[in-house]
């Protein structure tokens, strides 16, 4: 299922598939962290197939804060990605996740038409923009409530005041040590 839906991606874009091509052969391992490795072979057309035994040439990790880097955007994504193995691969799939996108509008086109398809992908575009602002809204009301209402958590203002606090009280320390060492 994966594989399909990476290929149907990669039959969309020339350019992608023969960023691929030079590799034909060679396996990239993927490891979302809490789900079992996706191992995939690059094929000679610059597509992927599933594949099986063999060291991979390339292993791409995804760490546990991947999925919410994700919905922060692409660089804070890419932020949660390791990358091991072959450099020339490791570019050439980075140029793909950076570059290559799923036209979900003219998928949808072929389907359902062109304005309902342009409809229904612009209402979807809607719809996560309103979850991504109620999402911060609610972290923004959670953040002052838990600063400023129940006192749980210490406002940014009161931990750099403690801050300055320790290293003022570390500094003066330091100076007494040092006069006790001179005076023994």
């Amino acid at each position: 299922m994966i594989t399909s839906f990476l290929n149907h991606m990669l039959g969309s874009e020339a350019w992608a598939r023969e960023a691929l091509a030079p590799f034909a052969g060679q396996i990239v391992e993927i490891r979302p962290t809490p789900l079992p490795p996706l191992r995939l072979a690059i094929r000679e057309d610059g597509l992927v197939a599933s594949a099986g035994e063999g060291e991979p040439a390339l292993v791409v990790t995804l760490k546990a804060e991947a999925p919410a880097a994700f919905l922060r955007g692409q660089e804070h994504f890419l932020h949660a990605v390791e990358v091991a193995g072959n450099a020339k691969l490791a570019d050439a799939v980075m140029l793909l996740a950076r570059n290559l996108r799923w036209d979900v509008e003219e998928d949808l086109s072929r389907v359902v038409g062109d304005v309902a398809a342009h409809r229904l992908a612009g209402a979807a575009r809607d719809f996560a923009a309103w979850q991504a602002d109620a999402a911060r809204r609610l972290a923004d009301s959670l953040s002052e409530y838990f600063t400023a209402e129940s006192g749980l958590l210490a406002s940014r203002a009161e931990l750099e005041s403690f801050s300055a606090a320790a290293a003022k009280l570390r500094d003066d320390l330091e100076r007494l040590e040092q006069r006790v060492r001179r005076l023994g």
